[in-house]
């Protein structure tokens, strides 16, 4: 499984952004469980999960920072 692209996560509407955040850190605390329990079998998620949220979290921060941008010019 490749890298996810910023591109496919820029598309998407603010509320999908927060549903796909909440998602990841879920699919990452599943992740940990498994590992603590002896239970994982691809380590390698833990990089792609990590990736993909550390991605929606940058883009959601930027959506941020332009909206504060054009609130505070009005």
């Amino acid at each position: 499984m490749p890298l996810p692209k910023i591109e496919e996560i820029r598309e998407l509407s603010d509320q999908e952004l927060s549903d796909r955040i909440l998602e990841t850190k879920k699919d990452l605390f599943q992740l940990r469980f498994q590992k603590a329990t002896r239970q994982l079998d691809k380590p390698h998620q833990f990089k792609h999960l990590r990736h993909r949220l550390a991605q929606l979290m940058t883009v959601e921060r930027q959506r941020q920072l332009e909206a504060d941008q054009t609130g505070s010019e009005d």
